[in-house]
């Protein structure tokens, strides 16, 4: 039976202002991993949508729940993202540690104190890991899907500059129909070129 996220993590902080953080696209070959942080300034709410892991969640439900969060006078949210040249400037663990600092250093207030989705929490956030937290906690929950439709729609346009990748469908993810374009196309510069497929077409052996 799958967890469904509530607010008990959040009650049982003896900090008040709790963001909720969590990233999308560490596993794409192209385009930024993208971060999303939200506080709940109330645990109380009449008509809130489906909130809970974004990857188990339709797209039509994201896109509900992405409007209700992003207009919802008593949240408060952001997002921070790093573009594929700092991926493989930093890897992709420490390029998205920086984003959710960005993320959370985006929002309007600055949190007591943070949850972040996994086993690790960024250097610069006070705060807290909890695995598999878009399952637990509904902060967390809400920032997954900030950040994961705010990176589908990322995508989405650059896909209007590059149609011949399908970015708008695969998001760049490594589907046998992405690989087999980039093979045909070759890269360009939203290609993060530290990721093996990526390094294949470049003809730069892996290292062992």
């Amino acid at each position: 039976m799958r967890s469904v996220p509530d607010f008990s993590i959040e009650k049982n902080c003896v900090q008040k202002i709790i963001a909720g953080v969590d990233e999308a696209g560490r596993g794409p070959l192209c385009g930024p991993v993208v971060a999303g942080a939200v506080v709940f300034l109330k645990y109380d709410f009449d008509d809130m949508p489906i909130i809970s892991d974004s990857k188990q969640m339709s797209e039509k439900q994201r896109k509900v729940a992405f409007d209700w969060i992003t207009n919802n006078k008593d949240i408060i949210w952001g997002v921070g993202q790093c573009s594929a040249v700092e991926i493989d400037e930093l890897n992709i663990l420490w390029a998205s540690m920086r984003a959710m600092e960005r993320a959370v250093d985006s929002l309007k207030i600055e949190p007591e104190y943070c949850l972040v989705d996994g086993n690790r929490v960024p250097k610069n956030l006070n705060g807290t890991a909890v695995v598999k937290g878009d399952a637990k906690s509904l902060s967390i929950a809400a920032a997954s899907i900030l950040a994961k439709v705010t990176r589908d729609r990322l995508m989405h346009e650059l896909s209007k500059q590059f149609p011949q990748y399908g970015w708008e469908k695969n998001a760049g993810y490594p589907t046998v129909e992405h690989l087999r374009a980039i093979e045909k196309y070759g890269i360009n510069e939203h290609y993060r070129k530290t990721f093996g497929p990526v390094k294949k077409i470049l003809g730069i052996p892996e290292k062992h």
